[in-house]
C-alpha cells in the first residue's frame, strides 16, 4: 500500500473540484490528480490528444466521473472507454448529484464500477472522497497498464 495511483477527476463544478482536491490532498491519497473540466478534455486526456499528446501512456488508477458535463456527458465518456480495448479496464466511479434511477441503471449497464451520489453536506462530501480515494487509489489493485508510483 506504499504506492499511490493517478486519479482522473472529470468534473465541471469548480466547488466540487476544489473540495475533491482538498480531501485527496488532506489525506495524501494521490500522487497526481488530473482534472478535466469537461467531457471533451477527459477524452483528449485518455486518448493522448492535443495538449495531452506527450503524456505517459499509462492509464489512471481510477477515474472519478461526473455525469452532467459540458461538451461530452459522462455517460458518453463511459460508453466510449468501455468500447475501447486500451481503456476499458480503467476503474470508473460515477460521482454525481443525480439521484435519477435511469442514470444509475445506464451507468451500470455501461460498466461503471461504482455509483456515488455526492453528499450535499461539506463534511460528508469530504469523507466520501476520502473513502473513495483510500479504496480506489490505495487498496484496490488497478489493472495492468495503470499508473502507480511510489510517493
Amino acid at each position: 500500500m506504499s504506492q499511490l495511483g493517478r486519479i482522473l477527476l472529470v468534473e465541471d463544478d469548480p466547488r466540487d473540484v476544489e473540495l475533491t482536491l482538498t480531501a485527496l490532498a488532506d489525506h495524501n491519497l494521490a500522487n497526481e490528480v488530473m482534472v478535466a473540466r469537461d467531457g471533451e478534455k477527459a477524452l483528449d486526456y485518455l486518448y493522448g490528444r492535443g495538449e495531452f499528446s506527450t503524456r505517459s501512456s499509462e492509464n489512471p488508477a481510477v477515474m472519478l466521473l461526473d455525469l452532467k458535463l459540458p461538451k461530452v456527458d459522462g455517460l458518453e465518456i463511459l460508453q466510449k472507454i468501455r468500447s475501447d480495448e486500451r481503456l476499458k479496464l480503467i476503474p470508473v466511479v460515477v460521482l454525481t448529484s443525480s439521484h435519477e434511477e435511469k442514470d444509475m441503471i445506464r451507468s451500470y449497464k455501461l460498466g461503471v464500477n461504482a455509483y456515488v451520489v455526492k453528499p450535499v453536506d461539506f463534511h460528508e462530501f469530504v469523507n466520501a472522497i476520502k473513502e473513495l480515494g483510500v479504496f480506489w487509489a490505495i487498496i484496490n489493485e488497478p489493472p495492468p497498464g495503470s499508473m502507480k508510483s511510489a510517493p
